[in-house]
C-alpha cells in the first residue's frame, strides 16, 4: 500500500466508510483521482486531490456558494484539506455526455443549462465572493499563451520567436476589455456537457447537476455560455447554438445581444487557443495523447470566432503565423502519441 492510498483508508474509517468498497473511476486531466463508493445501502464520491498540487479548499468555497443558490452541486459529507480528501455526495452517473450518447433530448438539456447560466448571473451576489478570484486581464493572457508556448513550437519545430510572442499578447490585451462589456458573475470555467448531470428526480434547475467547478473565478457572463455552447469535444448543431442564445438573452433582459455576441467571440476564441496548448502540453509533458483529436474543431472554432470584426488584427495574427496548413495536430505530437500508444509509423 502507498502512503497516499494509506492515508486514503484514514480518512475514510475516520468519516465511517472504512469498509465500504471502492472503485476507481476514470481520470480527467488533472491530478485528481475519483472514486466511487458502496457500503450496502449508502453511496458515495471520494476526491483524492493530493497537495500541493492539488487543492480540495476552492472545491468547498464553490459547493458552498452554489449550495446558497439551490443548486445540484454535490454535497459535502466529510473532508481533510491538508490531506487533500474530500467525501462526495453521488449524483449519478447520468452526466449529459452519456445521456445525448444515448439518444437523450438534446435541446432540451442545452436549454437547461442555459436556463441555469442566467438564473446564476441574475441572482448571485458579488459582495460575498471576495475570496473567488477575479478572471484578471493578465490571466486570460497568461492562459492565451499556451497556443504559443506548446502548440506553435509543436507545429514549427522551432522555439516561438519573443517577438510573435509578445505581438500576440499585445493584440490580445487590446480587445480583452471589449469582452468586459458584459456583466461579471460567477464563472465555473469548465461549463460544459462532461460536467453537467440530469437529476430527472429533482425539480427545476436543480434538475442539472454541476460538477468540477473548483476553477471558479468572478469574469464576464459570456465566457461559461460560450464553454457550453462551442465545445472543444463535440460539435453541436447550429440550431441549438441559435437556441441557446436566444435563451439566455430572453432570460437576462439587462444584456445588450451586441455585447453578449461580441464577447462570446473574444472569449472563446481566447478560450479555444489556451485549450489547444493545454492539449499539446498534455501530450508533451504528461503523455496524454487522447486529447489531441480535438484539435482541428478547435481550430474551426477559433475561426468562427475570429471573423467577428473586432478580432480582425487577431484573426490577422494568425493568418500570419498559424496559416491553414499549421490548424491541424502537428506531425510531432502525432508521432509521440504513436509511441505512447505502441502504434508504428508504416514504412
Amino acid at each position: 500500500m502507498s502512503e497516499q492510498e494509506g492515508r486514503r483508508a484514514e480518512f475514510l474509517t475516520g468519516a465511517g466508510w472504512g469498509l465500504a468498497e471502492i472503485q476507481p473511476l476514470a481520470g480527467d486531466a488533472s491530478f485528481r483521482r475519483y472514486f466511487r463508493l458502496r457500503d450496502g445501502e449508502r453511496k458515495a464520491m471520494l476526491m483524492d486531490a493530493p497537495p500541493p498540487v492539488e487543492d480540495v479548499r476552492p472545491f468547498q468555497r464553490i459547493a458552498r456558494l452554489l449550495h446558497q443558490l439551490d443548486y445540484s452541486a454535490p454535497l459535502i459529507l466529510a473532508g481533510d484539506p491538508a490531506g487533500g480528501f474530500l467525501l462526495l455526495e453521488d449524483l449519478g452517473d447520468a452526466t449529459y455526455t452519456r445521456l445525448i450518447e444515448a439518444g437523450a433530448d438534446e435541446r432540451m438539456l442545452y436549454l437547461l443549462a442555459t436556463d441555469l447560466l442566467a438564473d446564476m448571473h441574475a441572482r448571485f451576489d458579488l459582495g460575498p465572493a471576495k475570496d473567488v478570484p477575479a478572471y484578471s486581464d493578465q490571466r486570460l493572457l497568461d492562459e492565451a499563451a499556451l497556443l504559443t508556448d506548446w502548440f506553435l513550437p509543436a507545429a514549427t519545430g522551432n522555439p516561438t520567436d519573443p517577438d510573435i510572442r509578445a505581438d500576440y499578447l499585445a493584440r490580445w490585451a487590446a480587445v480583452l476589455p471589449l469582452a468586459r462589456t458584459v456583466p461579471d458573475s460567477l464563472t465555473l470555467r469548465d461549463y460544459h456537457i462532461d460536467n453537467l448531470m440530469y437529476l430527472e428526480e429533482r425539480p427545476g434547475l436543480r434538475a442539472c447537476g454541476l460538477l468540477d467547478f473548483q476553477d471558479a473565478v468572478i469574469g464576464p457572463v459570456a465566457y461559461d455560455l460560450v464553454s457550453l455552447i462551442e465545445d472543444a469535444r463535440r460539435d453541436i448543431g447550429p440550431e441549438i447554438v441559435a437556441a441557446c442564445r436566444a435563451r439566455y438573452l430572453e432570460r437576462s433582459p439587462g444584456i445588450d445581444a451586441a455585447a453578449l455576441d461580441r464577447s462570446l467571440a473574444i472569449l472563446g476564441a481566447q478560450r479555444h487557443a489556451k485549450v489547444i496548448g493545454i492539449f499539446c502540453r498534455l501530450m508533451k509533458r504528461d503523455g496524454k495523447p487522447g486529447y489531441l483529436r480535438h484539435l482541428p474543431r478547435l481550430w474551426r472554432l477559433i475561426a468562427r470566432g475570429l471573423e467577428h470584426p473586432d478580432l480582425a488584427d487577431m484573426r490577422a495574427w494568425f493568418e500570419t503565423h498559424v496559416p491553414a496548413p499549421l490548424r491541424t495536430i502537428p506531425e510531432s505530437l502525432q508521432a509521440s502519441a504513436s509511441t505512447q500508444l505502441g502504434i508504428r509509423s508504416p514504412a
